[in-house]
């Protein structure tokens, strides 16, 4: 690794990080297991059990409705939680969303350019637009034609560049919005009046356990989806 990387925002170099994290329990991604997390605080009435059963399904529901309610979503966007984790929730909008007009896809770190190769090589979307950067730095935001749809992550989990904020996605944009959240969602703000569809994990920012994704459609989503 280099000692020195560019920084997304203007170009300058600065030193690598000498300071280590205090706790190397980062096994579920880049969050840990809550203080005072032990087995015991796990609920094992489920276990065994169909998910279509009255009690797994209830602890969905509470589970749906609290995630609603603690990211503070628009009353008209709807959450589902999802198998293969983020991975299966960004891939399941992707492959039941994207066609209908072209697709620009962003990608700085390794997750966003898995997202650009399914989009050429197993989608092989046309006309498919590239906005790429190295390691450290952002692709130039401002040339994302909204048009188009758009496939981006908020916050790369591999390189830890994020994005400033929504602003530059346009407001009257004629595509969707497909942001992988997975390392942002109750990390950091998220303008939810920008997003259509928002993807993340239990694994990452909420330290649970891997497999499980959720995802959040927009009533602009779900339009897309029935039609």
């Amino acid at each position: 690794m280099n000692a020195t990387r560019g920084n997304p925002t203007h170009g300058s170099a600065f030193a690598k990080p000498v300071t280590k994290p205090a706790s190397p329990l980062f096994s579920t991604g880049p969050t840990r297991k809550r203080p005072g997390w032990t087995p015991d605080a796990l609920d094992t009435a489920s276990l065994g059990r169909s998910h279509r059963a009255p009690h797994p399904k209830s602890r969905l529901q509470d589970c749906i409705a609290r995630i609603h309610r603690v990211l503070a979503l628009p009353d008209d966007y709807i959450v589902g939680i999802v198998p293969a984790s983020d991975t299966g929730a960004v891939e399941m909008a992707m492959w039941s969303l994207l066609g209908p007009r072209g697709v620009d896809v962003l990608g700085w770190e390794a997750f966003g350019k898995g997202w650009i190769t399914d989009a050429a090589n197993q989608l092989k979307i046309e006309p498919l637009v590239r906005h790429e950067a190295g390691y450290g730095a952002l692709p130039h935001l401002s040339q994302v034609n909204f048009d188009h749809d758009v496939v981006f992550t908020w916050n790369g989990t591999a390189s830890g560049v994020r994005v400033p904020d929504g602003n530059w996605i346009a407001d009257d944009r004629a595509g969707l919005t497909i942001c992988d959240a997975t390392s942002a969602c109750f990390a950091m703000h998220l303008p939810w009046d920008k997003l259509d569809v928002t993807t993340f994990s239990f694994q990452k920012s909420l330290g649970g356990e891997g497999g499980h994704g959720v995802i959040i459609l927009s009533p602009r989503a779900v339009e897309r989806a029935n039609t």
